[in-house]
């Protein structure tokens, strides 16, 4: 087997259905993943033309381990967000990594606007534009169901990538459904996808790849399955999956709930891993690749209104839905959270940021600050079925008020006011009420993401506050994190995948070259995707956090202002190093 030097990269013309097949991006330089998408983005992105211009890129990249080892299953998308108008990453898994292998290339990059409302399929021998305006409105768990029929065939070996009505009607948050379970969920891809008039997207991977001779190959392999399957390291994903974080957080009261005016609640019961697994869970399922099965699909039952008649749906859920529509919404029952998720789902919007803009807006009713008639619901915290109806208003755009809330939370403070109430980190933040670090990690973060740093990790670790080694670690754990993500891991499997693991899988598929530089390559990465934040005009000494943020009780205490303030300004400094050499922040 004789290792790519270079990466395939399948460029698609939405505008003409033109596609051309370039192979000139460097494997030891790009790495793969996220130093791949950010590659791609800086040669197509145009910085002088808005988001949903034409000419503006939607990337989805995979890396050199893709299809070779378990766990290398997310595919990363980059894109100019509609959310903040600057350079934007989201990971998924699903099917498309591995469809995407087997299709024969590592990114697909799509560039023009479709001349009429469209689904695309893609594979080794096919580039295929097909007329979807009857698609156009429908929701995105029936448009994956209608897309198995309009391109048929390649059943296993296909991914299906689709949008619903909100990313349709504009919202900044709308995201992209990979194979029902999955998503490009936070900072707007299946709102790009839309502008390029693109319903749908099929990836068939029908081709087969080599693997390495020799015994070394699959006794490596054979050991990182055992890893990742029958030591402790990562049965807790399998096991209770991530709503088992629910108990622990709320009992160190660092569980946002009620558009975070407290931070736990005996509620939790009620939502927490357990209470689901034992009440609803109906099956585990996982990404192409991963023998783990994170993925918790629960049983929603649903009664018609003859009182004899009943509907099952299958709902995944996961910690940051149960907290965004669960303890982010007063809701305290298992099954009104999947009844939410499953609205969700439908609309096609980013669960996170769709519950704690709604959990903004209900303490905005409550404030007087708005009225019933921009929020048309009586919105209630705890009232579900209210909530599963707004949620519907939000992803149709309903009236004026739903329209800016869809713009993001801080857009529909500055025509309402609350501000100083909004949950709000960048974009609407995750499901970590742990501490400054967190704060700020995931306020000033690149992709303001709770996984661009384990800062609630650090928050619950440390109880020093030490200014000078919290944004080491952050600057160090995301570096970290650029390599997991050039590969594409699936961050589960972090405490599996350390370095000199990875050197190991990329000397045996003959990466000599890039196993050796690891430490080199991660930090090329980390600087190229910072680079390409401030190219676009970010500047991190300009955020602040609202107020609600310095409100919080915790199980350390109040929130220390004055480290909150330092710790801010200092992790500011060191992206900006990291991006511009310097010179910004503070």
């Amino acid at each position: 087997m004789e290792p790519r030097t270079s990466f395939k990269v399948l460029v698609v013309h939405c505008d003409t259905g033109r596609s051309e097949v370039k192979a000139n991006w460097s494997v030891d330089e790009l790495v793969g993943g996220s130093g791949l998408a950010a590659g791609l983005f800086a040669a197509y992105a145009r910085p002088d033309a808005p988001w949903d211009h034409p000419d503006q890129p939607l990337i989805f990249a995979i890396g050199p381990l893709t299809g070779y080892f378990p766990l290398m299953s997310k595919v990363v998308c980059a894109f100019v967000s509609p959310y903040h108008g600057q350079y934007a990453e989201s990971h998924a898994g699903g099917r498309l990594a591995l469809a995407l292998r087997f299709a024969g290339y590592e990114a697909l990059v799509l560039l023009g606007r479709a001349k009429g409302r469209s689904a695309l399929a893609v594979g080794p021998h096919r580039v295929e534009l097909k007329d979807a305006h009857y698609l156009w409105g429908m929701d995105a768990l029936a448009t994956g169901k209608a897309m198995r029929r309009v391109f048929p065939g390649a059943e296993g070996h296909r991914s299906i990538l689709r949008i619903g009505p909100a990313a349709e009607n504009g919202l900044a948050y709308g995201c992209i459904n990979v194979d029902t379970f999955r998503h490009f969920g936070r900072l707007g891809a299946g709102t790009v996808m839309a502008a390029k008039n693109l319903k749908a997207i099929v990836v068939q991977g029908e081709e087969s790849q080599e693997i390495p001779e020799g015994k070394a190959y699959p006794d490596l392999f054979r050991k990182i399955y055992r890893d990742l399957t029958a030591t402790p390291m990562m049965s807790k994903y399998h096991d209770l999956g991530t709503p088992q974080n629910v108990i622990p957080l709320n009992e160190l009261k660092s569980l946002p709930w009620r558009n975070m005016t407290a931070t736990s609640d005996p509620g939790a019961s009620g939502i927490s891993g357990e209470r689901f697994a034992e009440k609803l869970l109906l099956r585990n399922t996982a990404c192409s690749g991963c023998p783990v099965g994170c993925i918790h699909v629960g049983m929603l039952r649903k009664q018609f209104a003859d009182e004899h008649q009943f509907a099952y749906y299958k709902v995944a859920y996961d910690h940051e839905l149960v907290f965004s529509v669960g303890s982010m919404l007063g809701v305290t029952e298992a099954s009104d959270v999947l009844d939410i998720i499953d609205e969700i789902e439908k609309q096609g919007m980013d669960a996170i940021s769709a519950g704690v803009a709604l959990a903004w807006a209900t303490e905005a009713l409550q404030r007087g600050v708005v009225g019933q008639a921009e929020t048309i619901e009586l919105l209630s915290f705890g009232q579900a079925e209210v909530y599963r109806r707004a949620m519907a208003h939000l992803g149709g755009a309903a009236n004026d008020f739903y329209r800016a809330l869809g713009q993001g939370t801080l857009a529909a403070t500055k025509i309402y006011g609350g501000g100083d109430f909004a949950c709000v980190l960048g974009q609407e933040m995750a499901g970590y009420a742990t501490g400054e670090a967190f704060f700020t990690s995931m306020g000033l973060g690149l992709r303001h993401s709770h996984l661009d740093s384990g800062g609630y990790a650090y928050d619950q670790g440390n109880e020093v506050k030490d200014i000078a080694k919290a944004v080491g670690y952050l600057v160090k754990d995301e570096r970290l994190r650029c390599l997991l993500t050039s590969m594409v891991a699936c961050l589960f499997s972090r405490s599996v995948y350390k370095e000199e693991v990875l050197a190991d899988c990329l000397n045996v598929l003959g990466y000599a070259g890039l196993a050796r530089d690891l430490a080199g390559a991660g930090e090329r990465v980390q600087k190229s995707r910072w680079k390409l934040r401030f190219d676009w005009g970010y500047d991190p000494g300009k955020v602040s956090l609202p107020k609600r943020f310095g409100e919080i009780v915790t199980w350390r205490g109040p929130m220390d202002a004055d480290y909150q303030q330092g710790l801010r300004a200092a992790y500011a400094r060191a992206i900006a190093d990291l991006g511009k050499g310097g010179g910004q922040g503070g």
